[in-house]
C-alpha cells in the first residue's frame, strides 16, 4: 500500500528486526538490520534519527550474535555523529553511550567500562536527576562490571546502595528491581557467600512467581541461577535435578534453539559431570556443541565455554593428551575470534599450564605462568582475583620444579 521506501515500511521493518532478536534469533536480526540499514541512508539520509537507530540497533544485536568487539566498535562509529546531530545530552546519545560502555566490557574490557559507566553516570545525574530509570540503570550496570573487573564485594556492596533506590522510586514489583535483585544476589555469591546467594535467589523466585508466572523469562533465568548457586554451594546433585526439571520447562515455553534452552543444558552437563558422572556430562557436552554450532555459529562466546567444558572433562576422564590437544585448538579460535588478552583466553592458558605441569613438566608450567601473568598484570591489573590466583599457581609449580623453598619464596 505504502511502497517500499515508505517511512512506516522502513519502521516496520526495523521493528520486525529487532522482535526477532528478542526472540532469540540474534543472527538473523544482525542480517535484517544489515539489509536495512543502506535503505535507510538512501532513503532518509545519514543524519536522521530514524537511520541512526538502526546504526545502534545493528551495533547491539552484532554483540548479541557473539561478536562484542564488533558492537564496542560500530558503537565507537556511531557516538560521534550521535553527539553531532543530537547533542552530547540527548537521551539517544546516552543510551549509546551506555550500549557502547557495555559491549567494550563484554569485548574483554571491564575495567574501560568501568571508567565509561563512571563518566555516562555523572551525565546522566546532571541532566536526568538521580532518580530517573536510565540513571538507576547506569549504576546498576556500573555495579555489574565492577564485579566483572574482579571486584565482587564492591559489586554486592553497589547493588546493596542501589536497591533501596529502586525499589523506592519503581515499586519492589518492578521487572528492573527484580533484575537488580538477582545481580545483587548473583556477586553476593561471587564474593564467597554461594548459600546467601542461593537464599536471596530463592526469595527472588517467590516474588516473580507472584507477579510474573512461572513460566515468565525472567522467572526461568531465577531458577537457573538458583540451581546454579546450589551447585556452587556443594549440593551438585540437587543442581543437576533442579536444572533437568528447568530445561523441561524451557524446551516448552521457548524452544529447543533459543539461547536460554542452550543455557540450560550447559549447566545441567556441568553438574552431571560435578555429581561424579563424567562420561554423562562428556556425551552431553558433545550433543550440545552440535546444536549451539548450527544456532549460534563456530565463534559464539558460548561455543568457547563449552568447549573448555568440554576439554576439562576429557581430563577427568583420563585423556589428559586430549585434553591437551583440545585446549591448543581452542586458545589459537580464542585468539583469532577474542584477542590475546580476553579472560577466556587467560583461562585456556591456565588450563594449558596446568596440564603442563601434570604431565611432568614442571619447569615449563613454571614458564607458561611467568608469561600468563604479565599479560594479565597487564590486562586485568595485579589484584584481579584471576591474576592472584595465577600468583598462586605459579608458586605451587614452582615449588615443584625447584624443591618447597622456591615456592615459598614466590608466595
Amino acid at each position: 500500500m505504502l511502497g517500499s521506501d515508505h517511512p512506516h515500511t522502513l519502521a516496520t521493518r526495523h521493528h520486525l528486526a529487532t522482535w526477532l532478536g528478542e526472540a532469540g534469533d540474534a543472527a538473523s536480526a544482525v542480517v535484517a538490520f544489515e539489509e536495512l540499514l543502506p535503505d535507510r541512508l538512501r532513503v532518509l539520509g545519514r543524519d536522521h534519527p530514524d537511520t541512526l537507530a538502526t546504526r545502534d540497533a545493528l551495533a547491539d544485536f552484532r554483540g548479541v550474535a557473539g561478536d562484542a568487539a564488533g558492537a564496542a566498535a560500530a558503537y565507537e562509529e556511531l557516538l560521534p555523529d550521535r553527539i553531532r546531530v543530537m547533542g552530547p545530552d540527548h537521551p539517544d546519545t546516552f543510551i549509546s553511550r551506555n550500549n557502547h560502555a557495555f559491549w567494550q566490557g563484554e569485548a574483554g574490557d571491564a575495567a574501560g567500562a568501568v571508567v565509561a559507566f563512571e563518566e555516562l553516570l555523572a551525565d546522566r545525574l546532571r541532566v536526568m536527576g538521580p532518580d530517573h530509570p536510565d540513571t538507576l540503570a547506569t549504576r546498576h550496570a556500573l555495579a555489574d562490571f565492577r564485579g566483572v573487573a574482579g571486584d565482587a564485594a564492591g559489586a554486592a556492596a553497589a547493588y546493596e546502595e542501589l536497591l533501596p533506590d529502586r525499589i523506592r522510586v519503581m515499586g519492589p514489583d518492578h521487572p528492573d528491581t527484580f533484575i537488580s535483585r538477582s545481580n545483587h544476589a548473583w556477586w553476593v555469591g561471587g564474593a564467597g557467600d554461594a548459600a546467601g546467594a542461593a537464599a536471596a535467589y530463592e526469595e527472588l523466585l517467590t516474588d516473580q512467581i507472584r507477579v510474573m508466572g512461572p513460566e515468565h523469562p525472567s522467572t526461568l533465568m531465577t531458577r537457573n541461577s538458583l540451581a546454579n548457586w546450589r551447585g556452587k554451594a556443594g549440593d551438585a546433585a540437587g543442581a543437576a535435578a533442579a536444572f533437568e526439571e528447568l530445561l523441561a520447562d524451557r524446551l516448552h515455553v521457548q524452544g529447543p534453539d533459543h539461547p536460554d534452552t542452550l543455557l540450560a543444558r550447559h549447566h545441567l552437563a556441568t553438574f552431571r559431570g560435578k555429581a561424579g558422572d563424567v562420561a554423562g556430562a562428556l556425551a552431553a557436552f558433545e550433543e550440545l556443541l552440535t546444536d549451539q554450532v548450527r544456532v549460534h555459529g563456530p565463534d559464539h562466546p558460548h561455543i568457547f565455554i563449552t568447549r573448555v567444558e568440554l576439554a576439562r572433562l576429557q581430563k577427568k576422564a583420563g585423556d589428559a593428551a586430549g585434553a591437551v590437544a583440545a585446549f591448543e585448538e581452542l586458545l589459537a579460535d580464542q585468539i583469532r575470534v577474542q584477542g590475546p588478552d580476553y579472560r577466556g583466553t587467560f583461562i585456556t592458558r591456565v588450563e594449558l599450564a596446568r596440564l603442563q605441569g601434570e604431565a611432568g613438566d614442571a619447569a615449563g608450567a613454571v614458564a607458561a605462568f611467568e608469561e600468563l601473568l604479565a599479560d594479565q598484570i597487564r590486562a586485568l591489573g595485579p589484584d584481579h582475583p584471576e591474576t592472584l590466583l595465577t600468583r598462586n599457581d605459579l608458586a605451587l609449580w614452582r615449588g615443584r620444579a625447584g624443591g618447597a623453598a622456591a615456592g615459598l619464596a614466590t608466595d
